[in-house]
C-alpha cells in the first residue's frame, strides 16, 4: 500500500494524466519493454507486458534478463466480426505476432508474441478496420459479451447484439491518449468512440465523466444472455443483463449484480461469486441504470487492496438491499423487481444452423480458442473460407468461432474446403473434447502456476480413457482447466474444474453444473498431472452406479455433496474452508 492509503496502481492512474504518462516517450525510445509503472498503464490500452518464460532459465544462465513482449487483446463486443475485419485479424496474426489468433472465453481476440516496436502498427491497423484495444484490459468496463448465434426462431437476438454493442461505445473511456498514441491523433470511426464523439479534442488531460481520474477499483465485465440460453455465463459477471424479448425487439431487462470468479489459493476472504438478480429495467433505463451501478463500484470499491476491489465484494461487504439502495438514490427512483430466470436450453452453438434470414451459420470449435496451422490447418481453412464466401465470423464465449450467413448452396463447398485442411466436423468430437476450455497460462501469462493449455489435451484425453473404462464414453462432461485460480476459463462454475497449484499440480473443483447457475467445492487439492485421471475415476464410478435417470454429473456431485465424496474417496483431503458465495436465484428449469 502507498503512502496515501491506496494501492500503488491506484496512484499510477491518479498521476497519469489520463492514462498517458511515460508511454508517448518509452515508444518512440529504443528500450526493449516498458517501465513498471508504464506497464500498467498499457493495460488500459489493451496490451499486458509479459515474459517468455519458456526461455527465462537459459537466458538466466547466460547472465541476460527476461525476454520481454506483449499481447495485445481486441475488443469485439458480442464477438461480432465482417470478413474484411477478421482476415484483417488474421494478416496481422502473421505479421506482428506469433502466427497465431486466441480467441477468449470474453469474445475476444488475444495476439501473443508481439514485440513493443510492433505495437503501433497492430493497433493502428486494428483501429481501421473498426477494431478497437481501447478497454480490452485494466480498471474500466472490458469487452461486452453477448450470445453471438444468429438462430432462427429466436426474437430479437440481432437486436440484442446491437444493444450490447451501443452500451460498449458508451462506456468506453473517453481519454484522448489512445488515439494520441495510436491513431497518430487522426479521428476516425472507430468502435471505441460514439458517432457522437467531439471532434474538437485539445489533446490536453480531459474529464472522464463516468470513470473519474482514477477509473475503477478494479475490472468490471458485463455481459447479456439471451433468454433461456446461458452461454455467456451470465452470473459470473460484475453485471448481467437478461432481456425480456417482445417481437423482434427488447422490451426490457432483467439486470444481476456481483459476479466474478476470481479468487487466490492462500487468501480465504478471496473467493468467486455468482451474481444476485438485482433489478429490472427498461430498453430507455438500461444505460442510466448500468451507469448508477459502475458509479457505486467508482466509489466505494476497493481501492487499497485489489484483492477485494471487484464488485462482488462491495456486494457482500454492503448486502444486495443495501446496494439496491445506494443505486436508487443515484437515480432517485426505485427499482423495478426483477424477472424470473430460467435456463433450459444453454448451448454451445456447433454445427450447422439454420438462421433467421433463411441462410445458415456454421459454429466450429477451436480448441482452446487457438486459431493456428499446428496439426489441422484451422487459421488456413478459416482464411480459405472468409475469403471465399464472405461469411460473418463471430467468436463465442466458449472460445468457438461461428461463420454467418452462408447460402444454402455453399454449405457443402463449405465443409469441403474444411476437410482438405484437415478441419473435422463438431459430429468427430467426443463430448468432453467439444465442451473443454482452457487459459492461455504458460509460457506468456505471468501470473500461471502450471500449464493450462498446453496440458489441456493430455489432461483431456487422461480422463477420456477414464469415462471409456467406465462405460461413460458418450457421457457430456465439461471440464475446465486453468493455470492459476482467477478463473480465466471460468472453472468455478462448470461440472469439472481443474486450477493450477504449482509445476504440474493442480486443485480439482467439482459440484457446478453445465448451464452456470452453480458454483463448484474442492474435492482435492494438489494433485499431480499424471494423476487427474486416476483422483476422479472413484467419483465417475459413482456417478455411473448412483445417478438419478437423466442426471447429470455435476447435479450428481451437487445432490451427493462434495464434502461426502471428498471423505469417501479421498480421505486424506482437508475439509473446504473457503467462504462460497451462491446467487440468490440462479434458477435451471
Amino acid at each position: 500500500m502507498s503512502k496515501t492509503g491506496r494501492s500503488g496502481v491506484e496512484d499510477i492512474k491518479a498521476s497519469s494524466d489520463h492514462l498517458r504518462g511515460s508511454l508517448p516517450e518509452e515508444l518512440a525510445s529504443d528500450a526493449p519493454a516498458f517501465a513498471k509503472d508504464s506497464a500498467q498503464l498499457l493495460k488500459f490500452h489493451g496490451v499486458y507486458q509479459q515474459e517468455d518464460r519458456d526461455t527465462r532459465r537459459a537466458r538466466a544462465a547466460e547472465g541476460r534478463g527476461g525476454e520481454r513482449i506483449c499481447m495485445v487483446r481486441a475488443s469485439v463486443p458480442g464477438g461480432v466480426l465482417d470478413a474484411e475485419q477478421y482476415l484483417a485479424l488474421d494478416r496481422l496474426a502473421g505479421e506482428v505476432a506469433d502466427g497465431t489468433l486466441r480467441v477468449t472465453t470474453r469474445q475476444g481476440v488475444q495476439y501473443h508474441f508481439t514485440r513493443k516496436d510492433d505495437l503501433a502498427t497492430l493497433i493502428g491497423t486494428l483501429n481501421r478496420h473498426l477494431v478497437t484495444t481501447l478497454a480490452a484490459c485494466g480498471d474500466v468496463v472490458r469487452n461486452v459479451m453477448c450470445c453471438p448465434a444468429p438462430l432462427a426462431g429466436r426474437p430479437a437476438g440481432e437486436h440484442l447484439l446491437d444493444v450490447a454493442a451501443e452500451l460498449s461505445r458508451n462506456l468506453k473511456p473517453k481519454t484522448e491518449t489512445y488515439w494520441q498514441l495510436w491513431v497518430d491523433g487522426e479521428r476516425i470511426a472507430s468502435a471505441a468512440a460514439p458517432p457522437d464523439r467531439d471532434e474538437a479534442g485539445s489533446g490536453e488531460a480531459e474529464t472522464e465523466p463516468l470513470y473519474g481520474p482514477t477509473y475503477l477499483p478494479r475490472k468490471f465485465k458485463i455481459g447479456f444472455a439471451y433468454p433461456g440460453d446461458n452461454c455467456v455465463d451470465v452470473y459470473t459477471h460484475d453485471i448481467g443483463i437478461v432481456p425480456d424479448v417482445a417481437g423482434q425487439r427488447v422490451g426490457g431487462f432483467t439486470i444481476l449484480v456481483g459476479g466474478g470468479l476470481g479468487m487466490s489459493h492462500n487468501k480465504p476472504s478471496t473467493y468467486p461469486r455468482l451474481a444476485d438478480p438485482l433489478c429490472r429495467a427498461t430498453a430507455d433505463e438500461l444505460f442510466e441504470v448500468v451507469s448508477a451501478i459502475i458509479g457505486v463500484q467508482r466509489d466505494h470499491g476497493d481501492r487499497a487492496d485489489r484483492r477485494h476491489a471487484r464488485l462482488k465484494y462491495l456486494v457482500d461487504d454492503w448486502g444486495l438491499d443495501r446496494f439496491r439502495a445506494e443505486v436508487e438514490r443515484r437515480l432517485g427512483r426505485r427499482l423495478a423487481v426483477p424477472a424470473p430466470l430460467a435456463w433450459p436450453a444453454t448451448d454451445d452453438h456447433l454445427g450447422w444452423h439454420g438462421q433467421q434470414d433463411g441462410r445458415w451459420f456454421l459454429g466450429l470449435p477451436v480448441p482452446s480458442g487457438r486459431i493456428a496451422d499446428d496439426g489441422i490447418r484451422l487459421r488456413t481453412a478459416l482464411r480459405r473460407v472468409v475469403e471465399r464466401f464472405r461469411p460473418g465470423v463471430r467468436l463465442t464465449p466458449r472460445q468457438d468461432v461461428l461463420l454467418t450467413g452462408i447460402a444454402e448452396g455453399d454449405r457443402e463447398a463449405v465443409d469441403q474446403e474444411l476437410r482438405a485442411h484437415g478441419v473435422a466436423a463438431v459430429e468427430a468430437l467426443r463430448p468432453i473434447e467439444r465442451h473443454a476450455l482452457a487459459c492461455p497460462a504458460m509460457p506468456t501469462c505471468g501470473l500461471a502456476l502450471a500449464e493450462a493449455e498446453r496440458a489441456l489435451p493430455g489432461v483431456i484425453a487422461d480422463l477420456k480413457a477414464v469415462a471409456d473404462s467406465l462405460g461413460l464414453g458418450d457421457e457430456p462432461l465439461h471440464v475446465r482447466l486453468t493455470g492459476c485460480p482467477n478463473g480465466c476459463a471460468r472453472p468455478y462454475s462448470t461440472e469439472i474444474g481443474i486450477v493450477g497449484r504449482g509445476v504440474d499440480r493442480y486443485a480439482v473443483f467439482l459440484g457446478g453444473d453445465a448451464d452456470g447457475t452453480r458454483l463448484t467445492s474442492r474435492y482435492a487439492d494438489q494433485v499431480d498431472r499424471a494423476r487427474l485421471g486416476d483422483v476422479l475415476r472413484p467419483v465417475l464410478a459413482a456417478f455411473r452406479d448412483e445417478r438419478r435417470p437423466g442426471e447429470r454429473f455435476g447435479d450428481f456431485c451437487d445432490r451427493a455433496g462434495v464434502d461426502a465424496l471428498r471423505a469417501r474417496f479421498v480421505p486424506d483431503e482437508p475439509a473446504t474452508t473457503r467462504s462460497r458465495r451462491q446467487p440468490a436465484a440462479a434458477v435451471r428449469a
